[in-house]
């Protein structure tokens, strides 16, 4: 039996983004990303490597203006990418769940790829005004998963324990989510048909 490539195009293009490229789910955490916003970069070629997905992105966005449709744009490209990817869900695990330190930053994702959307963000009082990295702000990150969470259609709790950096704080978000999609997307062999009492997964 021929292997189901599970892959996406990824393209959009706006008044304020012109967004394209590619994501293999089933991939080595091979990556080409500019995005024009540094720090993103760095956070999407964590989440790739370690989820071992594939990805190419490109994307020119108003960043004379700031970061934010640039940012949303590509959660929304990659969201929409990964659900095109994964099509009926057929044998998936459904669940995953990472916690990962980063010096004195740690953050536990869960996901839950069922069809139904749901975004919580988490962390302590104290963090809330940690300074910005790069133009990049914790705001940022939690922007981007809530629009990925959205355009995915699926369920994403993101708890910060600590963290005082915002660099290691995303750093810690970006990896843990990379490996819960990793082991979410998994195809359990035992599963026969969708993970779902349902019998679809929308």
């Amino acid at each position: 039996m021929a292997k189901i490539t599970r892959s996406a195009k990824i393209k959009r293009k706006t008044t304020e983004t012109n967004i394209s490229g590619e994501l293999s789910i089933d991939g080595k955490g091979s990556v080409n990303i500019k995005t024009g916003i540094g720090f993103l970069d760095h956070m999407l070629t964590l989440f790739a490597f370690h989820g071992l997905f594939d990805l190419a992105l490109k994307a020119k966005g108003d960043l004379n203006v700031d970061a934010h449709h640039t940012n949303e744009d590509i959660a929304i490209c990659l969201g929409k990418a990964f659900k095109e990817a994964l099509g009926d869900c057929n044998g998936i695990k459904r669940y995953g769940s990472k916690e990962v330190p980063m010096d004195m930053a740690a953050a536990k994702v869960m996901v839950d790829i069922g069809g139904r959307y749901a975004f919580l963000w988490k962390m302590p009082s104290y963090n809330q005004t940690i300074p910005r990295e790069d133009k990049y702000s914790l705001d940022d990150g939690k922007d981007f998963m809530d629009a990925f969470a959205k355009s995915a259609n699926i369920n994403l709790h993101v708890e910060v324990y600590s963290g005082e950096d915002v660099h290691h704080v995303l750093e810690a978000v970006f990896k843990a989510f990379g490996i819960a999609m990793d082991e979410a997307t998994q195809v359990d062999t035992r599963r026969k048909g969708v993970p779902s009492t349902k019998g679809r997964i929308d």
